[in-house]
């Protein structure tokens, strides 16, 4: 038989506490029918709705049907006792937590923390203190109170994160597309123009990226090449290079800012120092944006072996000759898009039949090891020396190859551009 549940002459009044803020369901489980009516009575007056059960198993029962905020349990019943229960209740699937009191006349610190560990939260000692059963449901309500509080607060974050994740496969779908765009700009990435072939290299660190890679068809004899990089990533820089890619178009001639109309008609080539310099005012006067770009344009004569070129802030070509030794060129220059009225030069330098010119962005010359060493043109140096017999696209496979072994294959930082141009010789040079 359980002892008494209430303390004698501990009562306390509605006027001393108020009436809770929300009916709570309270489910009392005892086998004294005494001891349940004593503890409802005055949960009833607190403004509680109350369940009754005599026995853990039918406790159980009504928790698999009923939804319940407070169980006021007592240890010590015939059959499933009030710890049994206790574990039973915790297995079962609610939408909210339910408190668990524990009413007991044990007070043995082993046998208190074995409850707990079990899973109940609270423990009363009989007999019951009605002024310490309101403190302990207060603290129970206020519990419950956090624990919606935090339920809604994960179900907002829940969601917003489901609505960023849409948004996000939104713009990564858009990403996928905007590549294959800015791929389509680089519309060949070999050709062989009999006495030179040309081999392409373009692969952003992101979807899209900062870098172009070109060439177009001038006339009979000569033929055109570009590298920019634009500074920054992601779609602005990637937007900046379409447009670029309109100036140096081979598929509209007309449109070519290096190519300038002869009077028995074709096409001939502009200086490459000339058309830079038209690029900075077009960016600098009809371009709203903060970006700039480093620019190495040229135009090569597949007669003779020259290439003229003009260097804007762009890494310095490497020139390998047939013997395998590696120069560089170029005086620098400033990126396009810096400074109004910024002037550029042309450089000429001569190839031989089988040399080799190979120009590059950063990304390649400033690509870092696992220690953040960069490559620079030593290193690059080394792997055109290694790569001397590897030729066109299978050469540009091999950069990446040992770009991706120097870095450690960690993901390159920046955008991974280059042009081959191989020079089989002429019959007139």
């Amino acid at each position: 038989m359980a002892q008494n549940a209430v303390q004698p002459g501990a009562e306390i009044s509605d006027a001393e506490h108020g009436e809770i803020d929300a009916t709570k369901r309270v489910l009392v489980v005892d086998d004294s029918r005494a001891q349940r009516h004593l503890l409802c009575s005055m949960l009833k007056r607190w403004g509680y709705e109350v369940l009754e059960a005599d026995s853990g198993h039918s406790a159980l029962e009504i928790c698999q049907q009923e939804p319940l905020d407070l169980i006021l349990s007592d240890w010590m019943m015939p059959g499933m006792d009030g710890l049994e229960f206790c574990k039973e209740f915790r297995k079962l699937e609610r939408d909210n937590y339910g408190y668990f009191i524990l009413l007991t006349s044990k007070s043995e610190k082993d046998e208190v923390a074995h409850g707990l560990d079990i899973g109940a939260d609270d423990f009363l000692a009989k007999p019951v203190n009605a002024s310490e059963l309101r403190a302990r449901m207060r603290a129970g309500e206020r519990i419950q109170q956090m624990e919606r509080e935090l339920t809604e607060k994960n179900r907002t974050v829940t969601d917003a994160l489901a609505e960023i994740q849409c948004l996000y496969d939104i713009i990564d779908r858009d990403l996928i597309e905007a590549k294959k765009l800015q791929q389509s700009l680089v519309k060949e990435r070999y050709r062989d123009f009999g006495a030179a072939e040309v081999s392409l290299l373009l692969r952003p660190s992101g979807h899209v990226g900062g870098d172009l890679v070109g060439f177009f068809p001038i006339n009979s004899t000569q033929i055109g090449l570009f590298s920019i990089d634009v500074s920054g990533h992601g779609i602005t820089s990637a937007l900046m290079t379409a447009r670029l890619a309109g100036f140096l178009s081979g598929s509209n001639p007309d449109q070519n800012l290096a190519l300038e109309h002869c009077e028995g008609g074709g096409y001939a080539a502009r200086s490459p120092a000339v058309v830079t310099e038209n690029l900075n005012r077009i960016v600098l006067e009809e371009m709203e944006t903060e970006h700039y770009f480093t620019l190495l344009l040229a135009h090569f004569d597949l007669s003779t072996g020259v290439v003229v070129f003009t260097q804007a802030g762009h890494p310095h070509p490497a020139l390998q000759r047939t013997d395998g030794a590696v120069e560089y060129c170029g005086q620098g220059g400033l990126p396009v898009g810096l400074l109004p009225g910024a002037t550029y030069e042309d450089c000429d330098i001569r190839l031989y039949a089988g040399d080799r010119l190979f120009l590059m962005s950063d990304g390649i010359t400033e690509c870092p090891d696992k220690d953040g060493e960069m490559l620079d043109e030593e290193g690059v140096a080394k792997m055109l020396d290694r790569n001397i017999l590897t030729r066109g696209e299978q050469f540009l496979e091999a950069v990446m190859w040992d770009l991706n072994e120097y870095s450690g294959g960690q993901d390159f930082p920046d955008d991974i551009s280059a042009i081959l141009l191989e020079y089989n010789g002429s019959e007139k040079s």
